[in-house]
């Protein structure tokens, strides 16, 4: 076995297959990209990916992927249809048998050089875009139109099938985002990574660690940690301090926001923001407890999942897919708990959580971690997630094309 991928050349033996995304950046779908593409290369195919740089280049490289230099993120029409243009002589070129595009607007160039080249074109529907108006719809509908189309969630399949019936038909399929079980996995982060990463955000030994691992973005709801951090240390809780790490994106005004906020609270010496983290299995084994507060829907909430992998307690908004990776009283018994579901956008009921959380004791901590590591293992593994995309382009390949009613 090679990183939990199988070793020896299957059915996409030769397949060259292109995914088109705009940056390889951070975020869920440049890491999906990235999965399949080690997957591919991993079952003999080819793996390319036509995107603008990003962080995640060098990894992709490492794993037997092939980054194409490609105008991916271009929005301007003119551009886009420029590059539909480019984008067919790319797939001549490189002998592209399938495009999956991750993302809209080189969606629609990919989609209209998938039509001219009479190639398979697949989707991945990775979150609940935002806009009902006519014009935006039609734009996200791109999404939609692929041979098969994938859902990252439950959640999204509705989605889909609510705004773009037409367009989807019977051809989408659900397939859960996956996580790396290999390197979220308690025994594969070294003591030595946590102590190194907790000194870095300026954290003491006694201090425990609330953390939300999400860019600085309004609706992965900062401010309400904020808030309830607030209301925590004004209902005692001590020696706990809130990390928010994750890029600003270029989002000046809002880091600012949060400083003033963090300021106005007097939460100087318990709230501090620490940028982008590049060992996140080390910062979920570093947490006392994750918080995911977003105050709009998570399509699939990826920081949740891999918490709940490392064993980390998680208070989740009670939004999106999140019954779908969260197991949390109505809906289940106690005694199967893997996480906290609050309302979003409610810092005291977050307050509430959060303590509980932080309150609990060794062997009830215990049994939690086991039950979130199982919930994540049978439901949400990345051999899962890659042997399910891998099966949707053999079946492209075959000529069978979707499974009907697939989700």
């Amino acid at each position: 076995m090679n990183g939990g991928f199988p070793s020896e050349p299957g059915p996409l033996a030769g397949a060259r297959i292109l995914q088109i995304i705009p940056e390889l950046d951070a975020g869920g779908a440049e890491r999906t990209t990235v999965d399949i593409a080690a997957a591919l290369a991993a079952a003999g195919a080819k793996p390319l990916v036509a995107s603008e740089g990003g962080r995640l280049v060098g990894e992709l490289q490492a794993k037997g992927g092939v980054w194409l230099p490609f105008p991916a993120a271009s929005k301007n029409p003119l551009a886009m249809a420029v590059n539909v243009a480019r984008l067919v002589r790319l797939c001549r070129r490189e002998g592209v048998q399938i495009i999956h595009a991750r993302s809209r607007a080189p969606a629609w160039v990919a989609l209209a050089a998938a039509r001219r080249l009479r190639v398979p074109f697949v989707t991945t529907y990775h979150g609940s875009y935002s806009g009902r108006t006519g014009v935006k719809v039609l734009y996200n509908s791109v999404m939609a139109r692929g041979d098969v189309v994938i859902a990252n969630s439950h959640y999204t399949a509705a989605l889909i099938r609510s705004f773009h019936a037409e367009q989807a038909g019977d051809r989408v399929q659900v397939i859960h985002r996956g996580t790396d079980l290999s390197a979220f996995s308690p025994n594969a982060v070294a003591p030595g990574r946590v102590e190194a990463l907790r000194r870095a955000w300026g954290v003491q030994p006694h201090e425990r660690v609330v953390l939300l691992a999400a860019r600085l973005t309004a609706w992965k709801g900062q401010r309400v940690l904020i808030e309830a951090a607030a209301r925590m240390r004004d209902a005692g809780v001590a020696d706990f301090c809130v990390v928010l790490a994750g890029d600003a994106q270029g989002r000046t005004s809002y880091e600012r926001e949060l400083d003033n906020l963090v300021a106005a609270r007097g939460l100087e010496g318990i709230v501090r923001r620490v940028g982008h983290c590049t060992d996140m299995p080390a910062a979920f084994r570093a947490a006392s407890v994750v918080a995911v507060p977003s105050v709009e829907p998570e399509a699939f909430g990826r920081a949740a999942v891999e918490a709940q992998a490392l064993g980390a307690p998680v208070v989740v908004s009670d939004l999106g897919a999140v019954p779908e990776t969260v197991l949390s009283p109505p809906a289940v018994p106690a005694s199967q708990r893997t996480g906290w579901r609050v309302p979003a956008g409610d810092p005291v009921a977050l307050a509430e959580a959060l303590e509980e959380a932080l309150a609990m004791g060794a062997s009830a901590r215990d049994g939690l971690a086991r039950r979130s590591r199982e919930h994540v293992a049978a439901h949400f593994s990345l051999e899962r997630m890659t042997a399910d995309t891998l099966d949707v382009y053999a079946r492209l390949l075959a000529g069978s094309g979707a499974l009907p009613g697939g989700a």
